[in-house]
């Protein structure tokens, strides 16, 4: 079995990159699906072995297609938008008040076991009563299975084959084609109407943002995510969602980032470090909202902030057509309603 190595980032400073973590450049591509007892995407029921070359580059097989599936609650989701069905997550499912989390999706929660609901918590007992035939998670470093805890991965991945897709060192396309290569290959139908439907809608939302930056060159984007003591200034290249956005044209401000590459952590005293136009910010349970910040008197002078210039972050996107195509389409709005304030 193949050791997978810790994250040399912190919990609160991966959560508040985005889990931008991992240097290098961006991937061509993130590998493809072993094409070996795959489906064509009819969503026809098949028999035989059943095999998905993940983007660590390892196999899992089975001798069946897998129908015990267990995911991280985004990818959960966003095999659920194709069809695919999972019956047990972890990760961010439900707020404090019992809610779905924003990365559930259309996820109906109280329809699957929830394993484990924040950093570090993951009940292998309940895992194992599930008879689990698959496990699959995002990867945000090379090898290190996000939400999956170190202390008892090894007997976790003892249990079932597992998948791990991309979430950075990526771009939305590339990971939206990986999650749907993985729902073919466990029966979705991707050729059906409601997923063409979707990606004509992302593709309209794609041109869209791209006409949208280039009408509006000089308005500059700040990427952030709050905490109590800190804000932090993510550098856009380091995230999938938002180096896509900067391949179509969105200007980024571009933060003096600390020594693991991935972002400046400010004092709420030099949060006005940067002029921006737009403030995107975390929109995780994770990370304060806007909402929360009003008694930080430096957040509310914020050029931004006062034009009403603040918009959320899908900083961990569902990586389905469907769920990526309004984050697109809310981004373009915001530019072409934006003043040069920064």
């Amino acid at each position: 079995m193949t050791v997978l190595r810790t994250s040399s980032l912190s919990r609160r400073g991966l959560l508040a990159v985005g889990g931008a973590v991992g240097l290098g450049a961006v991937l061509a591509a993130c590998g493809d699906s072993d094409e070996k007892g795959s489906t064509s995407g009819s969503g026809a029921e098949k028999s035989g072995p059943w095999s998905f070359k993940d983007d660590r580059g390892q196999t899992a097989e089975a001798e069946s297609t897998p129908k015990n599936i267990v995911a991280f609650i985004g990818v959960a989701a966003a095999l659920h938008d194709y069809g695919v069905e999972v019956k047990g997550v972890f990760g961010p499912t439900k707020t404090t008040d019992g809610k779905a989390d924003v990365q559930a999706g259309d996820l109906d929660i109280r329809k699957v076991e929830v394993l484990g609901n924040v950093w570090g918590e993951f009940n292998v007992e309940k895992y194992a009563g599930l008879a689990p035939e698959l496990l699959v998670t995002a990867m945000w470093e090379k090898d290190a299975l996000w939400y999956v805890p170190d202390q008892s991965k090894d007997k976790i991945l003892e249990l079932a084959p597992s998948v791990a897709l991309w979430a950075a060192q990526t771009t939305v396309p590339k990971a939206i084609q990986r999650h749907e290569d993985l729902a073919a290959s466990l029966g979705a139908d991707v050729k059906a109407k409601k997923v063409t439907d979707a990606k004509a809608a992302f593709e309209k939302a794609a041109a869209r943002l791209r006409a949208a930056a280039k009408s509006q060159p000089n308005i500059k984007v700040l990427v952030g995510s709050a905490s109590q003591d800190l804000f932090y200034v993510s550098l856009a290249k380091t995230s999938a969602d938002t180096l896509y956005f900067q391949e179509l044209g969105v200007q980024f401000v571009e933060p003096k980032v600390n020594e693991a590459g991935f972002f400046e952590e400010l004092s709420w005293e030099n949060v006005d470090k940067y002029d921006a136009d737009i403030i995107m910010m975390d929109n995780r349970s994770s990370a304060l909202q806007p909402d929360a910040l009003t008694s930080k008197p430096t957040w509310a002078k914020l050029p931004a902030v006062k034009a009403g210039q603040v918009i959320p972050r899908t900083t961990e996107p569902i990586y389905s057509y469907d769920k990526c195509a309004p984050i697109l389409d809310a981004l373009a709005e915001a530019i072409e309603k934006a003043k040069k304030v920064g």
